[in-house]
């Protein structure tokens, strides 16, 4: 999983061709360290798709942005548009579902 941060957004992001699951997170987040390898599995298996992690306290720019107000929060973006948004831990088919 890529690591994104503000300044490099747009081009991992926004500008990607392939659809981008976005997780919101931080260091002290017992959640999201719960969720992470469920995210890493997720990515291997599926190579249609890039999963990218945004620390939201070294961008809270972004965070405030896409209304990150709970985390983890994992928002799909297709052809740099939000298309679907979950928040908390969730099961490998609900994430799934947000690019299916």
């Amino acid at each position: 999983m890529k690591e994104v941060d503000v300044n490099s957004w747009n081009e991992t992001i926004l500008n990607n061709p392939k659809t981008v699951l976005v997780d919101f997170y931080a260091e002290w987040c017992k959640p999201c360290e719960m969720i992470k390898p469920l995210l890493e599995q997720i990515d291997t298996e599926y190579t249609e798709i890039e999963i990218c992690k945004l620390n939201v306290d070294n961008n809270p720019q972004l965070a405030s942005q896409y209304a990150i107000k709970s985390i983890p929060a994992i928002i799909s973006f297709k052809n740099g548009q939000v298309h679907r948004q979950l928040v908390g831990v969730q099961p490998k088919e609900n994430i799934i579902a947000l690019f299916k």
